[in-house]
């Protein structure tokens, strides 16, 4: 069976650019993104573009502008934000040969020391500094970070579609069960305001140059609590996280408040992105790219990993949740 990339050839990807007046230099190198499909385009007298073509069906116009429109929004504040490149129209989402796309001016950087807490606290105020803009107003059309589609659809759409050793399948139905009941019960219990995030606000979309963090990829921004844009920068045993969290916070609240019980969300959270992120490699399996760049995926002793992380979480919130001040 054809996948709708298969009719993205590097002529396709060249007239995309070019109907936008732009003169590419036939300079094309594909970047690591398998969501959408990511390259550096090379542009005759003129710096190179990166150039998104988005996966077919999966956002609507609507969201997409309503995504570009955030990040501009952040970049006009003057916040290291990569927003897309606007044509003389002011236009920034693009069609064609059935691709929407857009393109961005290319940022240099490395992936930040998550052990450096001299970065940290510079991220926790470039992060506050946009939740500030966030709390503003709300997505209109872009999604909501709920238990629904992260958890209870993630779940039901591995087990309706045969991914799980026929062995491993009692397990993971029983504990997963187990897992949403627990995050319900957390959610429940929590006072948080749902907010414009990033909502993908992982290292690897954040580059460190000359001292300043520079946020990119903004394509999985929702309406979700200002912690799920702080957690995934935490990482090592529990004290380090306390003491990355409280710097992040610090620098944080220059410029926004921050409710502290938002914390007690956090392996809540994390257990949800677990399945999310196990449930999004099968829906896209029939991708091409994702059996090349997975290949560990789908096997036994990953589906034997994923229910031990699970267990792992189930016992995870209930601890005690992180304590700063």
């Amino acid at each position: 069976m054809q996948h709708p990339y298969d009719a993205l050839q590097p002529e396709t990807v060249i007239d995309a650019v070019e109907s936008q007046g732009l003169i590419c230099d036939l300079r094309i190198y594909p970047l690591n993104s398998y969501e959408n499909r990511v390259y550096q385009i090379g542009i005759e007298d003129a710096p190179a573009l990166i150039g998104k073509f988005y996966r077919p069906e999966r956002w609507s116009r609507e969201q997409i502008l309503e995504e570009h429109h955030f990040s501009t929004e952040l970049r006009d504040l003057d916040l290291s934000v990569v927003a897309p490149w606007q044509n003389s129209a002011g236009d920034t989402l693009f069609e064609h040969a059935g691709f929407m796309f857009a393109l961005y001016p290319r940022q240099g950087g490395h992936a930040p020391e998550t052990g450096d807490l001299d970065q940290l606290f510079s991220i926790g105020r470039a992060l506050g500094r946009i939740h500030q803009l966030g709390k503003q107003s709300d997505f209109q059309y872009r999604p909501r970070l709920d238990i629904k589609s992260y958890g209870t659809d993630s779940r039901q759409f591995l087990l309706d579609n045969k991914f799980i050793p026929d062995e491993l399948i009692p397990a993971y139905d029983s504990l997963s069960l187990d897992i949403l009941q627990r995050v319900e019960d957390v959610f429940a219990r929590s006072s948080a305001k749902w907010i414009r995030c990033h909502g993908d606000c992982h290292i690897g979309n954040i580059l460190w140059r000359h001292d300043t963090a520079h946020f990119v990829d903004f394509d999985d921004a929702r309406m979700a609590p200002a912690v799920q844009d702080l957690w995934m920068l935490l990482s090592g045993e529990r004290n380090q996280q306390t003491e990355q969290l409280s710097e992040i916070l610090e620098g944080y609240r220059e410029f926004c408040d921050f409710d502290t019980a938002e914390i007690q969300l956090i392996e809540a959270l994390r257990s949800l992105r677990l399945m999310q992120y196990s449930a999004w490699l099968a829906r896209r399996w029939s991708d091409p790219a994702f059996p090349k760049a997975f290949p560990w995926f789908n096997t036994e002793r990953y589906w034997a990993e994923h229910i031990l992380s699970l267990r792992e979480q189930l016992a995870a919130m209930q601890e005690p949740s992180l304590q700063v001040f």
